[in-house]
């Protein structure tokens, strides 16, 4: 019937915090805050947030910044591939700031 609950659970009770998308992209958006504020750009990121999209993956909203604040993370970026840092160089030992998907979606 049209009143019966799914799974014991009503639609209109979902919430992000029943996420793992949203656990992942909060993470991600507290790493970059941290690793923003270490650089002296936190205040050029106002609008830094995590965020889901319709289907429940985490999304880390950065919006807009000004020219020179980009072209200032750009030579933070080439500084780091320049020291070695890079997707050649492996874990580094850090836990992912993705969450995996459940088994059966893709």
């Amino acid at each position: 019937m049209r009143d019966e609950l799914t799974s014991g659970r009503d639609a209109a009770t979902w919430s992000p915090l029943d996420s793992d998308g949203w656990y992942a992209a909060r993470n991600a958006t507290t790493a970059l805050r941290d690793a923003l504020v270490r650089a002296g750009l936190e205040k050029d990121f106002p609008y830094l947030r995590a965020d889901l999209n319709a289907f429940g993956h985490g999304l880390v909203e950065l919006g807009r910044v000004a020219p020179d604040t980009a072209e200032r993370l750009a030579e933070l970026l080439r500084l780091a591939l320049a020291s070695g840092f890079g997707p050649d160089r492996g874990d580094l030992g850090h836990a992912p700031t993705t969450a995996s998907e459940p088994k059966g979606r893709t």
